[in-house]
Order: C-alpha cells, then sequence, then structure tokens
C-alpha cells in the first residue's frame, strides 16, 4: 500500500490500440436480479468521477473570465481483483471531487496481478494457500483491508469470494465499454460486483449482467467476449506497465510524466496533482 510518489522521467506513453466501431447501445428486456442494485444510474455521486469529468460534466456556474482549467489525463493501472486498486480508485475519486479547478481524462490500464492465472480461475481456497501460504495469513490480511474499506465506504466480503478468476476478460469489458463513455462505471461495478457481492468476474454471464447493469447491450457485450477482440492488447498493456517500471498496483500515471503507486489518501494524490498541473501550465 504505502509507495513513494515517483517520475517516469521523460517517458511518454504511448497509445492504446484503437478499437473498432463500438456497437451501439440497444434495449434489452431487463437486468438480471442481483445485479439491479449494482446499476451505475443508482451511483450517481460516482459518475461525476470517471468518464463523466473527463467530459467535464460538472454543476458548477462557469465563470468566462477564470483561466482555463488545466487538464490532465490520467491512466489508471490497475487489476479488477485487486482489493487495493478498488480503495486506490475510490480514493483517487474523492481527491478529483476536491479539485473541480481541474479537468481529467481517465484511461483504464490492465496490469495482471495472476498473469498465468487459468482463463477459468480457480478456488479461492487454491489461490489462498498458493497467495499466503493458508488461511491465518489471508484471514489477517482481509481484516486490515475491510477495515480500510469501511471508513471509505467500501464494502469488502471476502467470505462470499469462492473463486478467484482471471481478470483478461474482465479487463477487456472494460476496454470496449470506454469506447461508449462506460469504460469508468464498469470498472467500479465489477469493483462491487468482486469484492463486494463475491461473484467470479471472470464467468461471461456475470460480464454481461455488469454490462446491463450499466445501461450496456449484454448481447453485444456476450458477442464481443465470446471473441478474442482485445486480448492481446490487454496483456500489451500488463507488458508496457512492466516496462515503465509499474511492479505494483494501483498505480496513476499523469499526464505521462508523473506516477503515484499504492492506495495513497487523497491529501498525497492531491499533491502529485498540484506538480502536473503546474507543468501542465508552463507548456
Amino acid at each position: 500500500m504505502g509507495c513513494s510518489t515517483q517520475t517516469l522521467a521523460d517517458r511518454r506513453t504511448d497509445t492504446l490500440e484503437t478499437h473498432p466501431t463500438p456497437l451501439p447501445p440497444q434495449r434489452f428486456s431487463s437486468v438480471p436480479e442481483p445485479f439491479k442494485r449494482l446499476s451505475c444510474q443508482a451511483n450517481s455521486s460516482e459518475r461525476k468521477t470517471g468518464d463523466a469529468w473527463a467530459r467535464g460534466a460538472y454543476d458548477f456556474p462557469v465563470n468566462i473570465l477564470a483561466p482555463a482549467k488545466a487538464r490532465l489525463p490520467i491512466e489508471v493501472v490497475h487489476d479488477l481483483v485487486c482489493p487495493w486498486c478498488y480503495l486506490g480508485v475510490r480514493r483517487l475519486f474523492r481527491t478529483m471531487r476536491r479539485r473541480p479547478d481541474l479537468l481529467y481524462e481517465l484511461t483504464w490500464r490492465p496490469f495482471l496481478l495472476n498473469p498465468d492465472m487459468p482463463r477459468a480461475g480457480m478456488t479461492r481456497a487454491d489461490y489462498v494457500i498458493r497467495k499466503f501460504g493458508g488461511e491465518d495469513r489471508a484471514r489477517r490480511l482481509y481484516a486490515s483491508i475491510t477495515e480500510i474499506g469501511d471508513a471509505e465506504g467500501v464494502s469488502f466480503r471476502f467470505d462470499r469470494i469462492r473463486r478467484t478468476p482471471s481478470s483478461v476478460d474482465a479487463h477487456r469489458l472494460v476496454r470496449w465499454a470506454a469506447h461508449v463513455g462506460r469504460g469508468t462505471e464498469v470498472a467500479e461495478a465489477l469493483f462491487a460486483a468482486h469484492f463486494t457481492d463475491g461473484y467470479d468476474i471472470g464467468e461471461h454471464g456475470v460480464l454481461r449482467a455488469v454490462a446491463a447493469s450499466c445501461g450496456l447491450d449484454p448481447v453485444a457485450a456476450g458477442a464481443f467476449l465470446r471473441s478474442d477482440e482485445d486480448v492481446d492488447a490487454v496483456h500489451a498493456d500488463n507488458l508496457r506497465a512492466h516496462r515503465l517500471g509499474i511492479n505494483g498496483v494501483p498505480c496513476f500515471v499523469v499526464a505521462g510524466r508523473h506516477a503515484i503507486a499504492g492506495a495513497q489518501e487523497p491529501e498525497v494524490i492531491e499533491r502529485l496533482l498540484d506538480v502536473a498541473a503546474v507543468d501542465a501550465a508552463e507548456e
């Protein structure tokens, strides 16, 4: 959790591959009952973060005499099966709400904590033994994360998780959703589905339901997931992160130059935003 701020020297980040023209959202009959409460529409306070922030969707009056706001692209390097990433993203969003004087453009970058995980995932019991050596150590860590989560309004229910999934397809879904402006909403819904409800976010039925809960067409999402589209792109992004020296997540890369790793407090993140904003103003 506690990683120091670093500067990525002058390594300018490259851009992701462009996605083919996305399928337009279509109407669908119903949202599966377990996912109705995950609806992104209900999470109106958080929708002002993510993609909505990038579009400048604020409820603040506009002062035409005020100086132009600094525009900060932020790459969110994360893994959707990482509880610290869930916490870190929530703290990033809290920081963004504290700084409406800045404009944000979020890009979700995949990182694979378990790159050798079978696509079908594995039982949670097997994963805990391989990762932590046993239940006792995992239980202590999860208790600590749960306590921190309570303070951030994040309900961790590790007791509900029965399988640890491969996160490749979940990352693909976020990429797919991002092309219709829903990447942030889908990422948040996936975190909640896994860590609060205990769902296997490697299972396509779960991913389709999450897409539907965020107003996307589950049929189109299913067709995308059954293809191999963006599988290589997810692995390429993971490799790129390692080449940039990112070995742990979450990591937030601001303006392609400044990075902060770990689920840092908003005050720490805000200092990095200030440095990046000054750099942006001088360019």
